[in-house]
């Protein structure tokens, strides 16, 4: 319940620039009396303007502000929600709006329109319509509830059954719809895509895989071309090998004694050609010399001749041993060459072994890499492997979309479904139907207190039906202002006593602008004073009216209002 504790307004209206201060539920009822233009009814529009940022009455805002000041307008209105005491300030000139709860102000959204939702969503639970339906009659433009369009009517009595949740409820479920919508459309758009996708994925697989055979089938080729030649290569390493494990040794040594033999007979010629040197230097000594150059003695010539004879045989014996030792020479060189020649052909096959080792090896890696490109072409490391990869995460994707898809399509049935239940027709109309003989009698019940005897029904639709004694049926139109005051102050109450009971948007406050001034008769004003006499302590009403004489007396308070150099003011 809503217990309204007090407003307050300056530069508002015709009001100047002191506060104007009144309590809302410091009496049970409270008389509000002025002449015409003296600021009575400016409660009502202080009160709307500082809940809804609009007055009661049908005036343009920027004519809110006091003419003659023309700035600082501020309203504040104070009241309770359970434990806690809310407080909203708002003005004009400059712009003001902010909400208090418990002397801490609700942070402030960046748009007036969501701080607006907050206050009437979250906090006081009530729009501008139905909070003029329970809480003020009056003569003023606002509109009766009788005077709405159906749907408008709809509107006040699901806001006071507190079931327009419901409505609230389907339109998000309808704007979920619409989110599904284009969650399904661009869906199927994705799958249409993934589709085409997964065609020429497989049209490039297959292709991809003729490709891949014929040159897997030309690598093998070429391996089968290498193979041959290696068995080439090592047929001719074997050839060689045998040879040079069949001659190495010998040839190793017949060499080395071949050398040997060189070898003595270099060191033979050599002794043979000093020792010729030695004959002919004999030879020479004798043929040259008839006296001892030692002892001075002369030569004999018998001695001369016979050892120039020794020294020419000995020359001729040594030239013999120098042309065999030549001979000897020079067949140990020809024997030399021979096997220096088969030294040169191992070494050449050694040579040839290395070559074709070396070349062994690169064809080897050739095949290699041929193995490894056939082994790339035949599995995922090929073109093969990664596309047959790709279309495996295409088949993934797209089954992912298909179930995907049928969660949307899932959560939109359930949507529709509950959508259906929370239309007008559905839940709503269940609970209607349940208060509906309750709001029929009770407007009766307050219509007989009135003196006021019809029979007054309201269908689920919100059509009235209302028949007089004689069984005639009649519209709301058909009746008189005064009669129909009856039946809009009829359904005030009983609109108050439906929100008590649903404890919906119940408050304290009740005001009637005029209500005793307009259509009601003597007996009208009587039975309406039965009637807000027999209202719950609880309730705060207040009676604005011109014509004080007639009520003095019959309320707790009066709140006097005149106006003096242009600005209202209260004299309570």
């Amino acid at each position: 319940m809503i217990t309204f504790k007090s407003i307050r307004y300056k530069n508002f209206l015709s009001t100047g620039n002191n506060w104007t201060t009144i309590s809302l539920n410091k009496t049970k009822s409270t008389l509000i009396v002025g002449q015409n233009g003296a600021g009575k009814s400016t409660i009502l529009d202080a009160l709307s303007f500082a809940l809804f940022g609009k007055p009661h009455r049908n005036i343009n805002k920027p004519q809110l502000v006091n003419t003659i000041n023309n700035k600082d307008s501020v309203v504040e209105v104070e009241f309770i929600i359970g434990k806690a005491l809310f407080k909203v300030v708002r003005g004009i000139k400059p712009q003001i709006f902010e909400i208090w709860k418990n002397g801490v102000m609700i942070n402030q959204s960046s748009h007036a329109k969501e701080y607006q939702k907050v206050l009437e969503q979250n906090i006081i639970k009530l729009n501008h319509k139905s909070f003029h339906q329970i809480v003020v009659l009056g003569s003023s433009s606002f509109i009766p509830f009788m005077q709405l369009p159906a749907q408008h009517r709809r509107d006040v009595i699901e806001d006071l059954l507190d079931i327009n949740v419901f409505s609230k409820m389907n339109t998000l479920i309808k704007e979920k719809n619409s989110v599904l919508k284009e969650k399904l459309k661009d869906n199927s758009y994705q799958l249409d895509i993934l589709k085409n996708k997964l065609e020429s994925q497989r049209k490039y697989i297959r292709d991809i895989t003729q490709i891949n055979e014929d040159e897997i089938n030309d690598k093998k080729k070429k391996i089968s071309e290498v193979e041959s030649e290696i068995k080439q290569l090592h047929n001719s390493n074997a050839t060689c090998s045998a040879f040079n494990e069949a001659n190495a040794e010998e040839v190793s040594k017949q060499l080395k004694e071949a050398n040997n033999k060189k070898q003595i007979i270099l060191q033979d010629k050599a002794s043979a050609t000093s020792e010729i040197k030695t004959i002919v230097g004999d030879s020479k000594f004798y043929e040259q010399n008839d006296t001892c150059p030692t002892c001075s003695q002369e030569i004999e010539p018998d001695f001369k001749k016979r050892k120039i004879h020794e020294c020419k045989q000995k020359a001729l014996q040594t030239k013999e041993t120098l042309e065999r030792i030549q001979s000897e020479a020079n067949d140990v060189a020809a024997l030399i060459d021979e096997w220096n020649n088969k030294a040169e052909e191992i070494k050449d096959n050694n040579n040839l072994i290395n070559t074709n080792n070396k070349l062994i090896s690169s064809h080897q890696k050739q095949i290699d890499g041929f193995n490894l490109d056939i082994q790339r072409l035949s599995s995922r490391e090929g073109d093969i492997g990664e596309a047959n990869q790709e279309l495996h995460d295409m088949n993934e994707e797209r089954n992912e979309l298909m179930e995907h898809k049928l969660t949307l399509n899932e959560e939109y049935s359930y949507n529709t479904v509950m959508a259906e239940m929370l239309k007008d027709t559905g839940i709503k109309t269940k609970v209607i139907k349940q208060y509906i003989p309750v709001i029929n009698k009770l407007v009766n019940q307050y219509l007989q207190v009135l003196d006021f005897f019809v029979h007054f029904n309201l269908d689920e639709s919100f059509q009235e039906t209302i028949r007089s004694r004689h069984r005639d049926a009649f519209s709301y139109d058909s009746f008189s202002e005064g009669e129909k005051q009856r039946i809009d102050l009829a359904l005030l109450f009983t609109w108050r006593m439906i929100a008590k009971m649903k404890n919906s948007v119940a408050t304290n406050l009740l005001i009637l602008d005029e209500t005793f001034d307009s259509s009601l008769d003597h007996d009208g004003v009587d039975n309406l004073m039965k009637i807000l006499h027999t209202l719950d302590d609880d309730t705060n009403v207040f009676v604005i009216s011109h014509k004080g004489e007639i009520l003095d007396g019959k309320f707790e308070e009066k709140l006097e209002f005149k106006k003096e150099k242009n600005f209202s003011k209260m004299v309570a």
